[in-house]
């Protein structure tokens, strides 16, 4: 046997080793009963379906299911009669926990008021899919309500600024339309929109729906800043108006003083020229005064 052969049979016996080798390790794993950890539970009150704001939930609505014991639900419900009859005051998913604060109380019922917080009120503005930004104005976002009023005579301008700022959508649709979805699965139809205002706020919208239109700008949920604008007129789109140049005061003319001629005092007579004259007189001098 050559020395290529001698190579060629011992890398075949060791890969059949190894291959033995590790079917042999992987049935003794295999066999290896499995230990089972028993945690303790007790048991949380679920929704069993999907449900919108303002349901009345039922036993069928809810059920049971096993919840770590070392964790508990904050706030949970351990027992189905707990929660029934009560109304929903935010929207739930399947198989989310129930707690208080996702509950109304007892007496208070179901549907929408039960989710106004105290001082707080609901207020329905009508929308068409415009106002209602194509639809994503939906219960939870918050959004600016903006008015556009036109003038009363041709001598105004046309006026847009937003009213009431950092608006909280309750629901989106009328009671009739968010039931019929459900049963189709089609789209809510956004004919109206009810926000939670307060009264000062809902007093400027009721003004500001009936003097003028409606519009809806959709917020990012975390900016909370209040928008503070000073609007917009039509005059104003396309830059500042200009200034209207300051009125000219009329000048006003001084009275002329008539000029009074001045009369030269008379020029004072010429005072008379006195010469003295030498005369010679024979080998006589003499002086004599002569006046011109």
């Amino acid at each position: 046997m050559n020395r290529q052969s001698r190579t060629v049979l011992v890398l075949l016996v060791a890969v059949t080793a190894a291959s033995i080798a590790s079917y042999a390790v992987y049935r003794a794993i295999a066999g290896i009963p499995v230990r089972q950890v028993e945690i303790a539970t007790q048991h949380a009150v679920v929704a069993a379906k999907a449900m919108p704001m303002g349901v009345r939930l039922t036993k069928e609505s809810v059920k049971l299911v096993d919840w770590p014991a070392k964790t508990p639900l904050q706030g949970g419900f351990t027992d189905i009669n707990s929660v029934v009859d009560r109304g929903l005051i935010t929207g739930v998913g399947e198989n989310e926990p129930l707690t208080e604060n996702k509950l109304a109380p007892k007496e208070a019922g179901a549907g929408l008021p039960p989710a106004i917080p105290p001082g707080m009120r609901a207020m329905s503005v009508k929308v068409n899919e415009v106002i209602g930004v194509a639809g994503f104005v939906v219960p939870g976002t918050r959004v600016d309500v903006m008015v556009i009023l036109s003038p009363q005579n041709q001598k105004g301008d046309t006026l847009a600024r937003v009213v009431v700022s950092n608006v909280q959508v309750l629901t989106a649709g009328t009671r009739y339309d968010q039931e019929n979805s459900r049963k189709d699965g089609k789209p809510i139809p956004s004919t109206v929109v009810t926000l939670m205002v307060s009264p000062p706020d809902a007093e400027k919208i009721a003004l500001a729906q009936s003097e003028g239109k409606l519009m809806l700008s959709l917020r990012n949920p975390l900016d909370v800043d209040p928008t503070e604008t000073k609007g917009v007129k039509v005059a104003g789109l396309f830059g500042s108006q200009p200034t209207p140049a300051a009125p000219v005061a009329p000048v006003r003319q001084k009275k002329e003083t008539p000029i009074v001629p001045v009369v030269a005092p008379p020029a004072p007579a010429p005072a008379s020229h006195i010469y003295t004259v030498e005369a010679i007189r024979a080998a006589k001098r003499t002086e004599e005064v002569v006046k011109e």
